[in-house]
């Protein structure tokens, strides 16, 4: 499914320009630049919704304690609430322009979440192989994000995979590696902020990418990330030995 931009004249080669420039979501929120990469994303068909944004370090909702500060939906009818629609997304952006959005995963798309450094690794294969890889998000809390076509649609309900399968955005701590977000679930959509400064999430690869088959990233993802992991371990081994002895 390729980004279809509408007609809109410049914005391909503006986009372009804002991504090559690695210009962070704080900048270009300032000119214009978040609106327009919103509408992107909704083009290339990822419903978007309201999310919470960031206080200084903590989260604009009122819950003591928030354990997914700015990474959660303002509404719990974020299912139902998430649109492509242009003129509904540019009413949140101008009348929420604090707000971070989240697409739903599972409805038109699905995203494979993956450690940072995992995912680069593995979007340095994919590309040097030929893969068509799609748009990539990587988040300064770490993760790479991978948006891809769903497994499944509203038509064919039973063969939507549950997000149960895998995990849900806020137990990202006990899933460090690869994470599928399908049905019922959700990630942050760029340009995003996260606590801290100049902490937030941009596009890697933008949305006028077209959106791949999940199944011809997954051999990469998971292998690349299953070495990780070893490593990880290895050298958690490593330094608990002299403890031991």
């Amino acid at each position: 499914m390729s980004a279809q931009f509408g007609g809109r004249t410049g914005l391909q080669g503006k986009l372009s320009q804002w991504l090559r420039a690695g210009r962070r979501p704080k900048e270009t929120a300032g000119d214009g630049g978040r609106e327009a990469l919103l509408l992107a994303a909704s083009d290339a068909g990822l419903p978007l919704a309201p999310a919470a944004h960031p206080a200084g370090y903590r989260c604009s909702c009122d819950r003591v304690g928030c354990p997914t500060p700015a990474r959660h939906p303002v509404s719990f009818a974020w299912q139902t609430q998430s649109t492509t629609d242009h003129a509904q997304i540019e009413r949140w952006a101008r009348h929420q322009p604090q707000a971070n959005f989240i697409t739903a995963t599972g409805m038109m798309h699905d995203v494979l979440d993956v450690p940072l450094d995992a995912g680069r690794d593995a979007l340095e294969r994919l590309l040097a192989a030929g893969v068509e890889v799609g748009p990539v998000a990587e988040s300064d809390d770490g993760r790479m994000l991978f948006f891809t076509l769903t497994r499944g649609t509203p038509e064919d309900e039973d063969e939507w995979w549950p997000c149960e399968l895998d995990c849900h955005p806020e137990t990202m701590d006990e899933h460090p590696g690869l994470r599928w977000h399908c049905r019922g679930s959700y990630v942050l959509v760029p340009p995003a902020r996260l606590p801290g400064e100049e902490q937030g999430v941009r596009w890697v690869r933008g949305p006028e990418h077209a959106l791949p088959d999940p199944l011809s990233l997954l051999e990469v993802l998971t292998e690349v990330c299953g070495r990780y992991a070893g490593e990880d371990t290895g050298r958690a081994g490593e330094a608990a030995w002299p403890l031991r002895h």
